[in-house]
């Protein structure tokens, strides 16, 4: 089954559904995801979005069988990775269990990246006699260093939950029965902030990260929040010791 979107209040959810494979993505998987992020996009009320999978695992990566057509123009695993980072809302990745191969990237395309004692995560490329695509090499750079990303791709290593925490692959780290609970405090934290900064940092701490940053763009989305009717009442609601009710304008 193709993966699912599900959309509840400021909180969209796209759903991995083939627990019999580990998650295991296939051809026809990448433009749904694809268009889901797209949904996603244009749907100004939707702050936080969420990836998860069904079952045991959160995601075994790519068919090894089927790597040629994850190269598909407009529809490759690193399209659509790089939709997952550079979706408007803030994403979220729940890694309840194990984490493989080109799923790692997935993953780290999240702003965070929520995990439980039972996950694991390796990424098997070189085993395999694949050398990774440009993006998830950058992905890794960027988020876990250097010396770490060498160590994964090079070595092949496994690492449990709390290494994967060590290393900054996970942000959050929780006991599998409290995953949940962290993962609902986080969505409600995001989804009470205001949508113009919340956005637009997140786009900007990305490019900045990648040394691709736009120092006018940044401005810009500056001034917007300084002229906003968001600001005026989050400086109401702050001295008025209420929550403030952001409209994203």
């Amino acid at each position: 089954m193709t993966p699912e979107l599900n959309l509840q209040d400021h909180v969209a959810t796209i759903t991995l559904r083939r627990p019999e494979v580990a998650n295991r993505l296939a051809p026809e998987d990448l433009p749904v995801i694809i268009s889901h992020v797209r949904q996603v996009n244009v749907l100004e009320d939707i702050r936080v979005l969420v990836i998860r999978g069904a079952g045991k695992y959160f995601c075994s990566g790519y068919d090894i069988s089927d790597v040629q057509n994850s190269q598909n123009e407009g529809s490759s695993f690193g399209e659509m990775v790089d939709a997952i980072e550079q979706c408007r809302a803030v994403t979220i990745a729940v890694v309840h269990g194990g984490v493989y191969g080109g799923a790692t990237d997935m993953a780290l395309a999240c702003d965070f990246r929520v995990g439980a004692a039972p996950a694991e995560m390796f990424m098997p490329a070189a085993r395999l006699g694949l050398h990774f695509y440009q993006a998830g090499l950058e992905r890794y750079v960027t988020r876990l260093g250097l010396d770490t990303a060498k160590r994964l791709f090079l070595t092949c290593e496994r690492l449990d939950a709390s290494e994967m925490k060590s290393c900054g692959f996970l942000t959050h780290l929780a006991q599998a029965d409290a995953l949940e609970s962290t993962l609902g405090t986080l969505t409600d934290t995001l989804g009470a902030m205001a949508p113009l900064p919340l956005f637009g940092m997140k786009k900007h701490l990305n490019l900045i990260a990648r040394g691709q940053h736009d120092a006018d763009a940044i401005a810009r989305d500056v001034f917007q929040t300084v002229n906003s009717e968001d600001l005026v009442e989050g400086g109401a609601a702050w001295r008025e010791k209420r929550k403030p009710v952001f409209k994203g304008r």
